[in-house]
């Protein structure tokens, strides 16, 4: 996997700025915030098609901004990329609580346990070198994590209470099942061991005896 840390890029400016995290609860000018989700756009798609290599420069222009637009923003690229960890989690938030109203629970409960994988399947690389630039992760999503838990509970408290969930289910579990579906999903297992494939099975064991094969 390509590198976080670009040896050949300026990585620190001369003032040290908040983490990603710590700028969520803070309001930013209108123009501020233009500039700021200009970045995080140019930064995803620059992400997804150059890796983790590409510099800050780049980012700028595909934004349409100046550099220091961007350092002002995030101080670090590491900076920026936690912010964008950070922006996918709250759309995963997002897409948890506007399922919660769903007329049908069991189905809101599944696609959304559906959607994470795919999410968490698709978009590893971010994360995993996160990790390896020595950002503790944990410390900087725990906020939004934590809501996210928590949409995901009531999200599982509805399909239980309809019937389509069994009951001895809690958060922890489901947890533990999408991490160990998207581990396997990540060792390249045979090519008809899809993540798919493999959430099919688990949403079996998650119905009641009576409910499975989506019965």
């Amino acid at each position: 996997m390509v590198p976080l840390v670009n040896p050949q890029v300026p990585m620190t400016p001369a003032e040290p700025g908040p983490r990603a995290a710590d700028r969520r609860s803070r309001p930013l000018r209108a123009d501020a915030r233009r500039n700021r989700e200009r970045v995080l756009e140019a930064a995803e798609l620059v992400l997804a098609s150059e890796g983790m290599s590409v510099p800050i420069d780049e980012v700028a222009r595909r934004a349409g901004v100046g550099v220091g637009t961007v350092y002002r923003q995030f101080p670090t690229k590491e900076a920026l990329f936690e912010a964008i960890l950070l922006r996918r989690l709250e759309r995963l938030l997002e897409e948890a609580r506007s399922r919660g109203a769903a007329a049908d629970p069991g189905e809101a409960f599944f696609g959304f346990l559906e959607h994470l994988v795919e999410v968490a399947t698709s978009k590893r690389d971010l994360a995993d070198a996160l990790s390896r630039a020595g950002i503790d992760i944990e410390a900087s999503v725990s906020s939004v994590i934590q809501e996210l838990a928590g949409a995901l509970e009531e999200l599982l408290g509805r399909a239980q209470r309809s019937g389509a969930v069994r009951d001895d289910v809690g958060t922890p579990e489901l947890f533990g099942l999408v991490a160990g579906t998207c581990m396997a999903a990540d060792r390249r297992f045979p090519a008809a061991c899809t993540p798919q494939r493999m959430l099919g099975i688990v949403f079996d064991g998650l119905r009641p005896a009576g409910r499975r094969d989506g019965g």
